[in-house]
């Protein structure tokens, strides 16, 4: 959802910043570390039950997150490795800040309480399982109610609002269920057309190469000729 209606209104909103940090020695991939670092901070912080600094340190990560795309424009560095990296670093940092919510929920609460935010970092794969298979495949699978940035601003509002945790994490599990259909659906849908396409293509493919081979038999028989005239 963030990124089918607010992502082009950030993105203008960081390019400034993006040209300011263009100025230091500072490299996107060297920032999304950074937000690597902060994010395992956080999960830290949220396991122990330090949950006020572990909202600090998750906006802390965010930061850095919202800015290595920036940076990564304003210094014409912008690569597929590293939308990769940041791509992965994101999955890995979601993974340890539910992780760090299942060992708080497992210390404090009970063991069964802790299936929770597991189930949501779960659910959360399947979600970029779908859009990166999709992808692969030509197709597409954006969108959705609980993308990447729904899921941190519900986390940094249940860390904030503690008593309320456990409700908000629910309603992430169901929203984000949500998304996992919502995006099977429209890549289900996206499949269906796909077969035909494809033989399209390879008809015209096809046509191509049978041109092309006509195109070159010609030529080799007219070389032939003209050589033994």
């Amino acid at each position: 959802m963030f990124d089918g209606h607010l992502r082009v209104a950030v993105d203008r909103a960081v390019k400034p910043l993006g040209q300011a940090l263009r100025r230091t020695k500072i490299s996107p991939d060297q920032l999304t570390v950074v937000g690597m670092v902060m994010g395992c901070a956080a999960a830290v912080a949220i396991a122990s039950g330090h949950l006020f600094w572990g909202l600090i340190l998750v906006i802390l990560a965010a930061l850095p997150d919202l800015l290595d795309g920036a940076l990564a424009k304003a210094t014409s560095t912008a690569s597929p490795r590293g939308a990769f990296f940041d791509s992965v670093v994101d999955r890995v940092t979601d993974a340890l800040l539910f992780g760090g919510v299942a060992w708080y929920f497992a210390s404090t609460q009970s063991a069964h309480l802790a299936i929770l935010p597991l189930a949501i970092s779960g659910m959360s794969s399947v979600i970029s399982y779908e859009r990166a298979k999709a992808e692969a495949l030509g197709l597409s699978a954006k969108g959705g109610l609980m993308e990447r940035a729904e899921r941190i601003i519900f986390l940094c509002l249940g860390l904030l609002f503690s008593a309320l945790l456990i409700p908000i994490l629910w309603i992430m599990l169901v929203l984000t269920t949500l998304t996992a259909i919502q995006r099977f659906i429209k890549v289900w849908k996206q499949a269906e057309v796909a077969p035909i396409t494809a033989a399209k293509i390879e008809q015209r493919r096809t046509r191509r190469q049978h041109r092309r081979n006509s195109e070159s038999s010609r030529a080799s028989r007219i070389s032939a000729t003209r050589k033994y005239q």
